[in-house]
């Protein structure tokens, strides 16, 4: 049954605005439905940071294009982007993981830097003496990563989870505490000269590359990729396995979904809050092992460039699922390595922060159906 609406004079606002717009909520989200928003996000985002770059002055096509060619454009150049790629993956998934639960880990920047520093304390303390074979040397430096950066996630988990205390700000400000952690040792007991960063590993501490094996196959010459991107790689199979095939990861769905039903079907909240950050720790911390490992070969101050922080738009991109976040992992990476020949260099950060806020606005189709009515209707 439909109803006629009432005459509007010619003054009124009504006439001149004959439709109006009505969200309803989704009851239920089709499973296409994130894949198409998302890549929909992300070209409005390109488009965007297109106009941004030609009332700046500048040639977006051109732009665009040399991004792709810097990242993409040879062998050598596509090792470098997996290269910056494999700790996104990582802080990506840690990321994804604890999103998943609802808790918003934004701590995977410091996790990352603690991690980086647990795995040079194995070499510089040192916890193994000279000379010790890389086969003992790197599971202990890994082991050491993940430790110390489960840990350090560890504690917003506790605070959140037996007094309440928001993991937002908690996480944030960890950052800034592990960052200046960082200083001190990069500064002080293990400055080398005064500078802000350590002696270099010796080479047992060092993750293998492709290069490495260019005697046994030549095609490898010059190639950066380390094993961490197995790391990376083999925690997503991992990650996924946990959520989709796991009684925690059942736990962990739910109480993401709705905290009052997994209370009320006995699922210990507080205990999955502690756990969850502690493995989205381990996980940025294995990150921040993995760079120190097998790209710097020593800790200095500057050894992030905000991968941790990058690790919220991967996350978001990736819709949370763990192979998603490769793919997202790639391409910000590619982002991270272009933003060396760009100029001016903040080009790749503006379009990645123009991606995250059209990621957030996506939200709103993915909640809510847009429907275009006559008003009176």
């Amino acid at each position: 049954m439909t109803t006629q609406a009432p005459a509007r004079g010619p003054g009124r606002a009504g006439s001149l605005l004959p439709w109006a717009i009505r969200l309803e909520r989704r009851l239920e989200v089709p499973r296409w439905l994130p894949v198409v928003t998302t890549i929909g996000a992300v070209m409005v985002a390109l488009a965007i940071s297109g106009i941004v770059l030609w009332v700046a002055g500048g040639d977006p096509i051109p732009t665009f294009i040399h991004i792709v060619r810097s990242s993409f454009g040879s062998l050598g150049v596509l090792s470098d982007t997996l290269v910056k790629a494999t700790p996104l993956i990582l802080t990506g998934l840690a990321c994804a993981l604890a999103f998943r639960m609802r808790l918003w880990n934004i701590g995977a920047e410091g996790q990352f830097l603690m991690g980086a520093w647990g795995a040079s304390a194995v070499v510089l303390i040192p916890i193994v003496p000279a000379g010790t074979p890389s086969i003992v040397t790197i599971p202990l430096m890994m082991a050491a990563g993940m430790i110390v950066g489960g840990a350090y996630g560890a504690i917003p988990g506790i605070l959140k989870a037996y007094r309440g205390v928001n993991e937002i700000i908690v996480t944030l400000m960890l950052n800034y505490v592990a960052a200046l952690w960082i200083s001190y040792w990069v500064f002080g007991p293990w400055s080398e000269g005064g500078f802000q960063l350590t002696a270099q590993f010796p080479h047992e501490a060092w993750l293998p590359r492709l290069s490495d094996y260019a005697d046994v196959v030549p095609a490898f010459s010059g190639l950066t990729v380390h094993l961490g991107l197995v790391f990376g790689l083999v925690a997503a199979v991992l990650v996924r396995f946990l959520l989709s095939r796991s009684r925690r990861g059942y736990e962990i769905r739910l109480i993401g979904d709705s905290p009052r039903a997994a209370r009320y079907a006995g699922i210990n909240v507080a205990r999955n809050t502690v756990i969850v950050f502690a493995i989205s720790g381990a996980l940025a911390g294995l990150a921040g092992m993995s760079e120190v490992s097998g790209v710097v070969h020593r800790l200095q101050q500057a050894i992030s460039p905000g991968y941790g922080f990058t690790a919220i738009i991967v996350a978001y991109i990736a819709k949370l699922h763990p192979y998603g976040v490769i793919v997202a992992a790639i391409a910000f990476g590619a982002l991270i390595l272009a933003g060396r020949e760009i100029q001016p260099s903040g080009i790749p950060a503006m379009i990645q922060g123009i991606i995250l806020f059209s990621l957030i606005a996506s939200e709103v189709a993915l909640r809510y159906r847009v429907r275009l009515e006559r008003r009176g209707a």
